[in-house]
């Protein structure tokens, strides 16, 4: 499987922005991702004040290079650079080694 990694730098980021990027997550970004073609799952991630991140895995190489040479070229003006105040600071893919599901199993949902 084949992942990207999208990083926003929350340090220079306005007041109160962490709940604005939860908000557009739960009301938007989530829809728009869920069930998208070429995309295994993908997972947001943030630590206050640091940064915010959204984590993408795909079924092929060519899901990840379609998705990421549409997104490069659009990143200034993605929603999460404009609530954030900036361009992402890191867009890298990787390869997923493995993937463990835990006892609970796993909870798909717009916001914890």
């Amino acid at each position: 499987m084949k992942g990207l990694t999208v990083r926003w730098s929350l340090t220079d980021a306005p007041d109160g922005v962490e709940q604005e990027l939860a908000s557009y997550v739960e009301g938007t970004s989530h829809a728009k991702f869920t069930g998208m073609a070429g995309l295994r799952f993908k997972t947001w991630r943030m630590r206050a004040a640091e940064w915010f991140e959204g984590c993408y895995v795909f079924a092929t190489d060519e899901a990840r290079a379609e998705f990421q040479a549409t997104f490069t070229a659009g990143a200034a003006e993605a929603p999460g650079s404009k609530i954030v105040g900036s361009a992402p600071v890191l867009i890298e893919e990787c390869d997923i080694v493995a993937v463990a599901e835990g006892w609970d199993g796993f909870a798909a949902a717009a916001r914890y």
